[in-house]
């Protein structure tokens, strides 16, 4: 008999009572389904798509944090190269007042050994010049004695005078 029910089954002409178990299986399926798997596959792409704008934001952020922090470098790449600047400004200008001031200091020494020179030149020279006036003067003598003794070996009143001379240049010295 079963066969023969079977046998009788169409496709195209549904039974009734078929439809209306087909329908109860179908609405009590539905309803396990819409219970126990799509509202977990719901909340589950709520919460993919929740996680993944959240990802979007971060990145948003990331992406404008990345770009303030671009321009906080440029601006802080300019400082340091115009600190830079100035540093080898004020190196230049500490370089070249050192320069400066060891260059007069040398002028000043020099100006100094020059003038010392010359005093101790000038010292010298009036020395060299008194050694000749005394070796002259000496030498003078030396030669008038000569001469004068030459004169008064004659006269007795010319040999007390040279010799009262003498006695007063011995006092004298």
């Amino acid at each position: 008999m079963d066969l023969i029910i079977l046998a009788d089954f169409s496709v195209l002409r549904p039974d009734p009572g078929l439809i209306v178990w087909t329908g109860i299986v179908f609405l009590l399926v539905y309803f396990l389904l819409g219970r126990f798997a799509f509202r977990p596959i719901q909340n589950a792409l709520k919460d993919r798509e929740q996680t993944i704008q959240d990802a979007l934001d971060e990145a948003r952020k990331a992406r404008e944090e990345m770009s303030s922090l671009q321009s906080k470098n440029k601006e802080l790449m300019a400082q340091t190269q115009e600190e830079r600047a100035k540093i080898l400004q004020e190196a230049k200008e500490a370089k070249n007042s050192i320069i400066s001031e060891a260059r007069e200091q040398a002028r000043e020494e020099a100006g100094k050994i020059i003038s010392a020179a010359r005093q101790e030149i000038d010292n010298q020279k009036r020395a060299a010049i008194e050694q000749i006036r005394a070796e002259v003067g000496s030498m003078a003598l030396q030669v008038a004695g000569k001469v004068i003794r030459k004169e008064l070996e004659g006269d007795q009143a010319q040999q007390q005078y040279a010799r009262q001379l003498v006695d007063e240049i011995n006092l004298n010295a």
